[in-house]
């Protein structure tokens, strides 16, 4: 049986914008026990930062968070999954998505052209269980659980993970993104977590719609957030506090966790990396 990336991805990954990651980073997180390397800021379809990551490791999955379906056509996608499955096999975990609206001139019809783009995906032989999708709502959740190997929801809450459970099933993958920061003064840490779920996040539909299903309101929407919605999206404290909220994900269904560290400007993300892996026991 081909081996593929969805089943070793570990417990814990982390979570970071393609472009503020070195080979030497990849390096040190597949160093420190993250299982999972997961590439934001809509990589390039071409996967050559991926590839780089990989060229540099020996162990990490590599994971793109997503590609983003406008930018990057289909076919040119797949060609490029075959490219680095065939050099890194087994190593490679393809997450796409639709981004959205607000950052996209031809966004229409989402559901509709992502489905599209999964099927022509699938039609050119990158495999359903290396493939997962950028899911928050019920109709793109399901698609995840019946056509790919499942969902990455991002800036989620655990009890969104566990209303995802319910609806993927017990089999797909459920990895959720969550952001954390290692610092124990509530204010000091919503400091810094506010400005990053504040923008772009807040100005974004997809995900105020979502948060609007998970009950939050218009005042916890406005003025950068409330403290109660910023302390949900952002775990903060020590590193064994950090990971007892990490872990009400594994309780809620999640399969794995994309950790986002988040720090002050100067902050030693390296030093972070260190403190989470020695909390979480990798």
């Amino acid at each position: 049986m081909t081996q593929r990336a969805r089943d070793h991805l570990g417990r814990f990954g982390i979570w970071r914008s393609s472009g503020q990651v070195t080979p030497e980073l990849a390096a040190d997180i597949e160093r420190l026990g993250f299982g999972t390397l997961w590439l934001g800021g809509s990589p390039s379809g071409q996967l050559t930062a991926a590839e780089q990551f990989l060229d540099a490791t020996t162990t990490l999955i590599v994971a793109t968070s997503i590609v983003n379906m406008w930018q990057d056509d289909a076919h040119v996608v797949a060609e490029s999954f075959a490219r680095v499955e065939g050099r890194h096999p087994g190593r490679f975990l393809l997450g796409v998505g639709a981004g959205h609206r607000e950052a996209t001139q031809q966004y229409a019809s989402p559901y509709e052209t992502l489905a599209r783009y999964v099927d022509m995906l699938l039609g050119d032989g990158v495999p359903a269980d290396s493939l997962v999708l950028a899911a928050l709502g019920p109709k793109v959740l399901r698609l995840a659980a019946e056509w790919t190997a499942g969902a990455i929801p991002y800036l989620v809450t655990p009890e969104h993970t566990r209303r995802a459970r319910a609806i993927l099933g017990a089999r797909p993958l459920l990895a959720p993104e969550q952001k954390v920061v290692l610092e124990a003064d509530p204010q000091r840490a919503r400091a810094i977590g506010r400005p990053r779920v504040q923008n772009p996040y807040l100005g974004l539909v997809n995900y105020t719609s979502n948060l609007r299903r998970l009950g939050w309101g218009d005042e916890d929407l406005s003025d950068g957030g409330s403290d109660a919605l910023i302390d949900a999206l952002v775990a903060h404290g020590r590193g064994e506090q950090v990971a007892a909220r990490l872990a009400e994900h594994f309780d809620a269904g999640a399969d794995h966790v994309c950790v986002q560290l988040l720090t002050a400007p100067g902050g030693d993300l390296l030093d972070g990396y260190r403190e989470l892996a020695q909390a979480l026991d990798l």
